[in-house]
């Protein structure tokens, strides 16, 4: 990291967006952990590939408000800085509709997506990934390895190279484990 992004850094005010991430502490995950965590290591995951835009940070340690807390009011995050509205439009691109199947969402943030949205997802993704490592509901891995293959590898193929490059080592592993489990 450069002194520029350093500085950029330094300049944001992400910890009221971490402030309401706190809502999710107590939202378990099938991997294990709580709904937090998984928002940090995805802010952390996009730092990691040097993204360092505000907008899009801040919404990664908030994007699964809206889905996975029912009573969130939007008017709190709407009422943090000067970028919030952007923040909160971010979030909802990524956020699933109730009446969205998992293959319309997904598709939906391919084709409709913001290039904010897209990376958002990707990152996303690699975090659940990454956790699914844990999990071992073969038919819940079967059915998430096969849904990144098919709908999330084609973002990440268009937003970042290495990201891909990471996703389908995922995908691989998650596999492998399968196989070499026997489960």
């Amino acid at each position: 990291m450069n002194t520029e992004e350093m500085l950029r850094l330094k300049e944001m005010h992400i910890a009221p967006y971490i402030q309401l991430a706190t809502a999710l502490i107590g939202k378990r995950r099938q991997g294990g952990g709580n709904m937090f965590r998984h928002q940090i290591d995805t802010m952390a995951i996009l730092i990691d590939y040097g993204y360092i835009d505000s907008v899009l940070l801040k919404a990664s340690v908030v994007h699964d408000l809206l889905e996975d807390v029912p009573d969130f009011e939007p008017a709190l995050m709407l009422c943090i800085d000067e970028e919030s509205p952007d923040v909160y439009r971010l979030v909802l691109e990524v956020s699933r509709q109730p009446e969205e199947s998992k293959a319309v969402f997904l598709s939906r943030v391919r084709t409709q997506g913001s290039y904010r949205a897209k990376v958002l997802k990707v990152a996303d993704r690699i975090s659940n990934m990454i956790s699914l490592g844990f999990v071992m509901d073969v038919d819940f891995i079967t059915r998430y390895t096969e849904e990144t293959e098919t709908y999330v590898f084609p973002i990440a193929q268009e937003v970042n190279p290495a990201m891909f490059e990471e996703l389908k080592n995922l995908v691989e592993s998650r596999r492998n484990l399968l196989r070499f489990c026997n489960f």
